[in-house]
């Protein structure tokens, strides 16, 4: 891989150890996956921000590398593992708040903005069509290629974090607009209330490896968060080309393999599979973290109704988005806690509840592995419902 004469000097440890370190990295995997050279970014995202997911030996990483090293672009954080103003209230423990914390002062040190949200491109960190980014979370990545137009691969969380202290990564992968195109279309007749989830779960599973042309209803922007991050749990692609039904586009599906289509009836099948059953200890909403207009929509069917105490409740969003919706805040904490910074994949849910109901294609995947839980998939109108009389 060729490397500028600035690139060869951090290299060579020049500009400080740290970011020695961090360009060594970018450079291994450039390496790896044939990358000509290292390219600018926009921004970059970081993961591994919950103590339940990178350990101790995680805090011990980035405390080292946090005295020796800044990011030099724009780079936020993924959520962490509670809330750090409503931890208690949460049932989180003193040892895991504590070894939390010190992730939360090693990634200040590292000069990451402080979003602790899985949706970035809502809460200040925006990169615009074309611009080349490093971003780590999953669905975050997806909704960035497909429906922003920036071009990031799916990074790792130490990956990242040396894009950012760099601001540059290897140019491979989704970097190069001949691994953009899509291989298989999918049309898409029927996306019954509620199922857009579902049909980024299935439509994950048929895609695999390969970028999916999307051909079906339109899709909100919200909606196009929620079927990515289903879409990139259940598959091994960081992006989707989504073509409405019955509109010219443009898109050049000369790379298209093979087309199938997805009946209504399938996405059906998937719900019902998806079901479990109706005994839930907890109702976990915001995965990916609520939009404003999702809260808002919320609120306002919540208004005039009533909580029912059958269940805990969590909706979770970013701080941004909090601190613009006080009003649908105060609605909706009468009927749950409103967390910030968490969600319900990377919090030690595994500790305080067994069996957890939620309208997210991406929570399907991870809390029966991850959080532990037995798992009930209901659509957000259905769970609203069912918290409310």
């Amino acid at each position: 891989m060729h490397l500028t004469a600035q690139e060869e000097r951090i290299l060579a440890g020049e500009e400080g150890h740290g970011r020695q370190k961090a360009i060594e990295l970018l450079v291994a995997l450039g390496d790896i996956y044939g990358a000509r050279r290292l390219i600018p970014i926009a921004s970059a995202q970081v993961s591994g921000a919950s103590f339940k997911t990178i350990g101790d030996a995680g805090i011990l990483f980035l405390e080292d590398f946090s005295t020796e090293a800044k990011a030099t672009v724009t780079a936020s954080l993924n959520p962490l593992g509670l809330d750090m103003k409503r931890w208690r209230s949460m049932g989180v423990d003193e040892e895991f708040h504590s070894k939390q914390a010190r992730i939360v002062s090693a990634y200040r040190s590292l000069g990451i903005d402080p979003l602790y949200s899985c949706t970035p491109y809502l809460a200040g960190n925006r990169p615009r069509r074309g611009q080349h980014i490093a971003w780590a979370e999953s669905s975050a990545t997806v909704f960035a290629n497909s429906y922003l137009g920036a071009m990031t691969n799916r990074e790792g969380g130490p990956s990242a974090l040396a894009a950012a202290i760099i601001g540059k990564t290897a140019e491979y992968g989704l970097h190069l607009p001949e691994n953009r195109t899509p291989r298989i279309r999918i049309e898409i007749e029927e996306i019954p209330e509620g199922l857009v989830p579902l049909a980024g779960y299935v439509v994950g599973k048929i895609a695999g490896k390969r970028v999916p042309l999307i051909s079906g209803p339109s899709l909100t922007p919200d909606e196009h968060k929620a079927f990515g991050a289903a879409l990139a749990a259940t598959g091994a692609v960081s992006m989707y080309v989504h073509a409405q039904k019955g509109k010219k586009t443009g898109i050049d599906t000369s790379s298209v393999e093979e087309s199938m289509s997805l009946p209504k009836t399938e996405l059906v099948a998937c719900a019902e599979s998806l079901k479990g059953d109706d005994q839930w200890d907890l109702v976990a909403i915001g995965c990916p973290h609520c939009s404003a207009a999702e809260l808002k929509r919320m609120a306002k069917f919540l208004k005039n109704r009533r909580p029912r105490k059958d269940s805990d409740v969590w909706f979770c969003t970013s701080r941004t988005v909090f601190a613009k919706c006080p009003n649908e805040i105060a609605v909706l904490k009468r009927f749950g806690k409103v967390l910030c910074d968490t969600c319900m994949v990377v919090a030690p849910i595994e500790k305080m509840y067994k069996r957890t109901a939620s309208d997210s294609g991406k929570a399907m995947v991870y809390l029966p592995t991850l959080g532990k839980q037995r798992t009930s998939f209901r659509t957000n109108r259905a769970l609203l419902e069912a918290i409310s009389r």
